[in-house]
């Protein structure tokens, strides 16, 4: 009978709505056994922590992040080759095009993280999106098969006059489908693979942190292989053969991610996670007159016995403004069971739209920095297509697009000494869980791209004068240390930048931070675009522009000492902005204990 009624006691914790979670948090029941953070398996019960979540369903997820990247640093890194070579663009227009390109690309996860946060579900946005990345991928496959639209109509593409039109067509709408599959694959993807990580789980929060740095090793591995196995396949064998490999691999990824449901951890789509947003500004319009209370003890905040899932946020002093929309006029508004949320706002809703304000000034100082990353999937590539690219004085030539794989093994080899070596090493001295705060690791990568423009802009003076001697053309290697240390870089800022836009948003909008993040790379590369523009039309006033039609007939040395000034001056204010920024505070739930999973069907 005691053994009948404790499998009642399971099967109903098993059961119980995932609304339950947050009432049960902290209470005493048996969170070795129960994941309470509002997550749910894929029946729609809470999750057992030994089953799901945590790496053993990470690793699903990271590893179609990797098919993701080899597919993306397949076609990106060699995009300029292919548009100067086949299409026949020059200089300006090709490295414009690869801007607006990835622009696009890196600014759709802003609509695909909303999407996936308000309707769709994280899961479901990431296998949607897969699905439209493979029908990117098989429309680039048959514009390069298919006779009648390839670039040419005989076989050596180098040797068309003009390419067809209609090949044009076929190319760019198939680059702008995975443009449109990666806006909803990445910001969901990432942040799916966090949610598996249970924040109120000592253990498993210390495994989030080590989650981004392990997410950016696979996604790098990816990169490695496609900038150099699937470039390599693109300039010694056929596009084509490259195209067939990428959708092979990205349907097996599909469906490897597929099998990986028993193991997940869901998240329910809550709804437009901009409402609320727009709710608190209108509120604090509403009670812009009224005087604010003497202690924030008297904003209005939801009792914590009817409290439902998701964290609560501590009160801060900054942005009083927005306090005025949590004002309680009288008692009895206080008191109704159906509050209108125009009119009054919860603490937390309030400084959940503090967050938001907040990331602004964060968000605009990094663009700077993601402008010195899209210079080395252009002009860097550009420059190494000059170089002599023979492997140790052999007869091997390594493809342009290659040499990137080096930016790759400086950011494996930064993410791994910082989680291995300089995490554990700075717990100790801080007393910070993460060793240094999020922002402070952004700056350091911030750092490394001032250094790296630096040596760019001397290393591409030498390329030039060597243009112009008699000498031996000199080795592409020269161009390691720019890429290195970007490389290295990207393994403090770029994941930092993830770990902050993921970290710091409300709960309810994740992927939509995620999809902040890689907006601030989108944003940089229209910048970047832009910048071009405007730097050889003033410079092409002045006599002769920095940037003209092929590389030996420009000034990219300047260009990169420009960038270098930029995003040193630019660094002084993002210091600034940093040491003023305050952190999300969540608030401890205090509950009363309860005694075993059994109590949890009395509480709904």
């Amino acid at each position: 009978m005691q053994m009948e009624e404790i499998t009642k006691k399971e099967a109903s914790a098993k059961a119980a709505p995932a609304a339950i979670a947050g009432a049960v948090a902290g209470a005493g029941v048996d969170e070795k056994k129960w994941v309470y953070d509002s997550s749910t398996d894929r029946k729609g019960r809470i999750p057992l922590r030994a089953s799901t979540g945590a790496w053993k369903a990470a690793f699903f997820i990271i590893g179609i992040e990797f098919s993701e990247r080899l597919s993306y640093f397949g076609i990106a890194t060699s995009l300029i080759i292919y548009l100067t070579k086949v299409l026949q663009e020059d200089l300006k227009t090709a490295a414009k095009s690869v801007n607006y390109w990835s622009g696009v690309t890196t600014l759709m996860p802003l609509l695909g993280g909303f999407l996936a946060d308000a309707y769709l579900g994280r899961f479901a946005a990431v296998l949607a999106s897969s699905i439209v990345y493979l029908l990117g991928l098989t429309l680039l496959t048959l514009s390069r098969t298919v006779p009648e639209l390839k670039p040419c109509s005989n076989e050596s593409p180098a040797a068309c006059a003009e390419p067809r039109r209609i090949h044009e067509i076929f190319f760019f709408l198939a680059i702008y489908l995975i443009s449109v599959g990666t806006g909803g694959h990445k910001p969901a993807l990432e942040s799916f693979g966090a949610d598996q990580f249970d924040d109120d789980h000592a253990e498993e929060r210390k495994q989030k942190m080590s989650f981004f740095n392990w997410w950016n090793f696979g996604l790098c591995c990816g990169l490695l292989i496609g900038v150099t196995a699937i470039v390599y396949v693109q300039d010694h064998v056929s596009w084509a053969a490259a195209d067939v490999i990428l959708s092979a691999v990205m349907a097996v990824s599909i469906a490897v991610f597929w099998i990986g449901r028993p193991v997940y951890r869901f998240r329910k789509p809550a709804g437009s996670p901009l409402t609320p947003l727009v709710q608190v500004l209108v509120a604090a319009i509403a009670n812009r007159n009224i005087p604010a209370p003497a202690s924030p003890e008297l904003l209005y905040e939801v009792p914590e016995s009817d409290r439902s899932p998701g964290r609560h946020l501590v009160h801060t002093d900054r942005l009083r403004f927005l306090d005025k929309a949590a004002i309680v006029r009288d008692v009895e508004e206080k008191n109704k069971t159906d509050i209108n949320p125009w009119r009054l706002a919860t603490v937390t809703k309030v400084e959940e739209m503090k967050l938001i304000v907040n990331m602004i000034p964060i968000w605009l100082t990094t663009i700077p920095f993601g402008i010195c990353i899209a210079q080395a999937s252009t002009f860097f590539i550009k420059q190494a297509a000059t170089l002599r690219r023979n492997v140790a004085g052999t007869e091997f030539v390594i493809p342009p697009a290659t040499i990137y794989a080096l930016a790759a093994i400086g950011m494996i080899f930064s993410v791994l000494v910082y989680d291995k070596i300089l995490v554990p090493f700075l717990r100790r001295i801080t007393g910070n869980e993460r060793g240094i705060t999020i922002l402070k690791r952004i700056g350091i990568g911030m750092s490394f791209s001032v250094v790296t423009m630096i040596v760019a802009a001397v290393v591409e003076k030498k390329r030039l004068d060597s243009v112009r001697s008699p000498a031996p053309a000199m080795s592409v290697f020269w161009l390691a240390p720019q890429f290195l240390i970007i490389g290295i870089g990207d393994g403090f800022a770029l994941v930092g930048l993830q770990e902050y836009f993921y970290d710091q948003v409300p709960d309810s909008m994740r992927s939509l931070g995620i999809g902040m993040y890689l907006s601030v790379i989108g944003a940089a590369n229209f910048a970047s675009g832009a910048l071009i523009t405007v730097v050889d039309r003033v410079t092409e006033k002045g006599g002769k522009s920095w940037i003209g039609k092929d590389l030996n007939s420009s000034r990219l040395d300047y260009f990169y000492w420009l960038l270098a000034g930029i995003t040193a001056a630019n660094l002084g204010i993002y210091t600034v902005v940093a040491r003023r920024y305050s952190y999300k505070n969540v608030k401890k739930m205090v509950v009363a204990p309860v005694a075993d999973c059994g109590n949890i069907e009395g509480m709904a």
